[in-house]
């Protein structure tokens, strides 16, 4: 009996092992976005174009997944080169100064919706480091030629001033809230 219950627990750590899987994200089928209000009567979007991401699954759907992104702050592209060039600044995000953001993961937790999540993490602005919460919808995993690929949606809202971000102080031009929304699309290795 001691045997079999050995044998079973060695297959137990076999099976969780090997279920575990690394993702990386997929630029080419992803996008990191953002809005923010202008006067208070119309919406900014913008984007940033050059950002990498790693994700670890253990087992199936989403359920102790980590999630580890860097995000290169002078690739933000809102379709407008001076403002684009202002949002470098220091009046913004100081990118010679802090050249990426960062998030990364502390916890996931289905929220009894099918495929759908919160994921808690640290984001980190210029100096700043503050928990998030992203809701996250779970789009599934396809396998084709190119490999097994899962995919994502993921949303937010942070107050800029929250990461010293403090240009127009009252709001009145920009606004403080901040909407993200990634799409993402994660490769297998």
């Amino acid at each position: 009996m001691k045997k079999v219950l050995i044998l079973l627990a060695i297959t137990f750590l076999n099976v969780n092992v090997f279920a575990q899987a690394n993702w990386k994200v997929d630029p080419y089928h992803s996008s990191l976005n953002f809005n923010i209000s202008h006067s208070g009567i119309s919406i900014v979007n913008g984007k940033f174009m050059e950002y990498t991401g790693n994700l670890t699954t253990n087992g199936e759907a989403l359920e102790g997944v980590n999630v580890d992104f860097t995000v290169k702050v002078t690739s933000i592209n809102t379709n407008v080169e001076n403002r684009d060039n202002h949002l470098r600044s220091a009046d913004f995000f100081e990118v010679e100064k802090y050249p990426e953001m960062t998030f990364k993961s502390t916890k996931i937790l289905a929220t009894g919706k099918p495929e759908q999540y919160l994921l808690y993490g640290d984001l980190t602005i210029k100096d700043v480091t503050k928990p998030v919460i992203f809701d996250v919808y779970y789009g599934g995993t396809a396998k084709s030629d190119q490999g097994e690929k899962l995919g994502l949606k993921a949303k937010t809202t942070i107050n800029r001033f929250d990461y010293n971000i403090n240009y127009d102080p009252t709001a009145a031009g920009i606004g403080k809230d901040v909407n993200i929304v990634v799409h993402l699309q994660f490769a297998k290795q």
